[in-house]
């Protein structure tokens, strides 16, 4: 068996026990295979895409209240700038290092634990009132949350490309990756709830989103299994005669972990470039997102409620667009992800500029499409950069691959996003800002460009090793 599919399968020295990636078990009859395989695919499938849900529930839900807290003079734009960025940097180091773990780690265990803690951070948010009255005390919970936070994409990422192959996974992704968006909907609903009934308390926007992510976590517990050969089943390659584009090479199997990182992940051109295409994906994402309540207020003259309303219906666009993404890079452009990639982005910045030039004096309503149609795009190139790092990487050091592309997303894209947004709304206005991010959108076409040469490359490497096994 190659050393791929074994090698999160030993615990580590580093690694608790219990948290250490199941062996492989006894292998079932044919019979028994047939049966459980397809069961069992279905059910990981729900249990990642309920606990990444989960996750968004609770990720960094300031925005949504970030008006309220500026008019009781907690916090002012800048603050909330930096309390966002401070979760989104350790989010980013989080992603990366957590993948590391997560690529030996029984996905079962490691997913729920990291929603778990959060719920936690989110829950001294809301109850702690010494946290709210000091900036720095704020930033910090943030940092925390947003640390462990890093815990929910890597046993995702080890999921899928243990359970889907190659010329199903775009598709599968793109479903999948649809829960940033439901979780993102879901939080603004869980919000106004707690808002109505509150008062318009701005804990409620904290502890509410926990308490259901409690249960959330709970339920991924119980759907999630980490490889199929932990349960007795072949390889996904094995199962689907589908091999994957990029493999090991020869002599992985005796190199250490950091060594097989090092060679496939932070020395490998294709995966810096994905690296810091992301840095400008997810300036654009968070930079609209995190921005749009505030933006509709101050500019807009909408209320709360509608401010709320533009972040919900982002996300909740990002379901369409994200599928739309997925099935087109698999059946239109035939697994070139790139090609997709920058068909997107365009159509991002064409809306972006209506998002922006729409004069004060519309409806608001305008505005709402606006902001729903930049979150129906961008969420697809989101989704790509990481299927990219999935699909491009072995499947030892996959997770940890996209933990790298991750990395450089939140820590310099999130950096760009809220404390970068914050300072040039603050002293140039939003008109600049606007520009800056439509040169965010050209900078992240060039990258998908060079990136496409290197992708045809393994697109044309998959395709002989396909011819050759039919």
């Amino acid at each position: 068996m190659p050393h791929s599919t074994t090698s999160g399968t030993r615990a580590d020295k580093g690694l608790m026990r219990f948290l250490a990636a199941p062996p492989p078990t006894e292998r079932l009859d044919d019979t028994t295979v047939a049966k459980r395989y397809p069961r069992l695919r279905l059910q990981v499938f729900l249990g990642i895409f309920i606990g990444y849900a989960g996750y968004y529930l609770i990720r960094n839900n300031i925005p949504l209240v970030g008006s309220l807290l500026i008019d009781e003079g907690r916090l002012d734009e800048l603050g909330i700038g930096i309390i966002a960025n401070a979760a989104l940097i350790a989010y980013g180091f989080s992603k990366f290092l957590s993948a590391t773990v997560s690529d030996r780690s029984n996905a079962r265990y490691f997913l729920p634990i990291g929603l778990l803690l959060s719920a936690v951070a989110n829950l001294v948010v809301a109850f702690v009132p010494a946290v709210s009255a000091s900036l720095a005390l704020f930033a910090i919970v943030m940092f925390i949350n947003g640390w462990v936070q890093g815990m929910g994409w890597p046993p995702c990422g080890r999921v899928l490309v243990h359970w889907f192959s190659t010329n199903e996974r775009g598709i599968k992704t793109s479903i999948w990756n649809v829960a940033h968006n439901v979780g993102g909907f879901a939080v603004g609903v869980l919000a106004a709830i707690g808002l109505s009934l509150t008062g318009n308390d701005w804990t409620a926007a904290f502890w509410l989103p926990a308490l259901v992510a409690i249960v959330v976590a709970v339920v991924a517990f119980f759907l999630v299994r980490d490889t199929p050969e932990s349960q007795g089943l072949p390889t996904i390659e094995e199962y689907r005669d589908d091999p994957a584009k990029v493999e090991d090479a020869a002599g992985d199997a005796e190199l250490g972990m950091w060594a097989v990182v090092r060679k496939h992940v932070i020395r490998n051109r294709t995966m810096v470039l994905l690296a810091l295409a992301n840095v400008f994906v997810y300036a654009l994402r968070y930079g609209v997102l995190t921005w749009t309540p505030i933006y509709l207020s101050q500019v807009r003259g909408a209320s709360l409620a509608g401010g709320i309303a533009g972040f919900s219906l982002f996300e909740l666009a990002g379901i369409v667009g994200t599928l739309l993404c997925g099935w087109a890079s698999d059946k239109i452009f035939r697994g070139n992800r790139s090609l997709t990639g920058i068909t997107f982005m365009v159509a991002v910045g064409i809306a972006v500029a209506v998002y922006w030039l729409t004069p004060a004096s519309a409806p608001l309503w305008v505005s709402l499409v606006a902001v729903t149609f930049i979150g129906g795009l961008i969420y697809g190139p989101v989704m790509l950069i990481g299927l990219q790092a999935l699909d491009l990487s072995p499947r030892r050091v996959a997770g940890t691959a996209a933990g790298f592309t991750g990395l450089f997303g939140y820590v310099l894209g999130a950096t760009l996003a809220s404390s970068g947004i914050g300072l040039v709304v603050q002293n140039f206005g939003w008109d600049v800002t606007f520009v800056m991010l439509l040169v965010f959108v050209v900078i992240t076409v060039v990258f998908f460009v060079i990136i496409n040469k290197d992708e045809k490359i393994a697109i044309e490497a998959h395709r002989r090793r396909t011819d050759a096994r039919a």
